[in-house]
């Protein structure tokens, strides 16, 4: 990412809240044949320090085509992002910007066993279906599920670095960015409640 020291985001609890609120991310990884990119659903593995660990599933054969486990691969976490206009700015402040929260994760990932790729993605489905009024789990019929997760492959990836950003118009006034948080949780072309709900986050 472009470097911006004044909106660099450093706390790895901030990092763990992005990938928590973001599962869906992508994979990008260097191969031999070339850069490859794929996009999977994503945990965080809970841990009680700083360190961040990513637990997912890859389906085949991407995992080959990624060459999973020979190299490290980049993830993108895409948090809220949108449009700022400078209708909302002070008068005679008239260029536009991007307002956003996104990381970027290193690491080499650890190809899972068979039965530990079952759990993760029972784990995964839980995570999803617990909002549901009647969450469905894997377990209403594990040996069909198992059948199923043949065609995955599963990964956990420690991440050995990361370069994330939360720009968020702090370059500008408080008075400005009040405007720009208010209509952004208006009803206008570009409103965005989860954007602003970010910049709030800052006050």
């Amino acid at each position: 990412m472009r470097h911006t020291p004044h909106y660099l985001l450093t706390d790895p609890a901030e990092v763990k809240r992005l990938i928590r609120r973001n599962p869906w991310m992508t994979y990008v990884s260097p191969a031999s044949t070339g850069l490859v990119s794929s996009h999977y659903a994503t945990l965080l593995e809970e841990t009680d320090d700083d360190s961040i660990v990513l637990v997912s599933h890859f389906g085949r054969p991407d995992e080959v085509a990624h060459e999973l486990g020979q190299h490290e691969v980049l993830v993108v976490v895409q948090g809220p992002h949108g449009y700022i206009s400078p209708n909302w700015y002070a008068e005679g402040d008239f260029v536009p910007t991007w307002n956003h929260v996104t990381a970027h994760l290193y690491g080499v990932p650890e190809i899972l066993s068979d039965d530990e790729n079952f759990r993760i993605l029972g784990d995964l489905v839980d995570h999803f279906e617990k909002r549901m009024p009647t969450p469905i789990s894997l377990d209403i019929d594990e040996e069909k599920a198992r059948r199923i997760a043949r065609g995955t492959v599963g990964l956990r990836i420690r991440v050995t670095r990361f370069d994330a950003r939360a720009k968020l118009s702090q370059n500008k006034t408080p008075e400005v960015r009040e405007s720009i948080i208010a209509a952004l949780d208006g009803d206008g072309p570009y409103s965005d409640a989860a954007l602003a709900a970010e910049m709030r986050r800052l006050e």
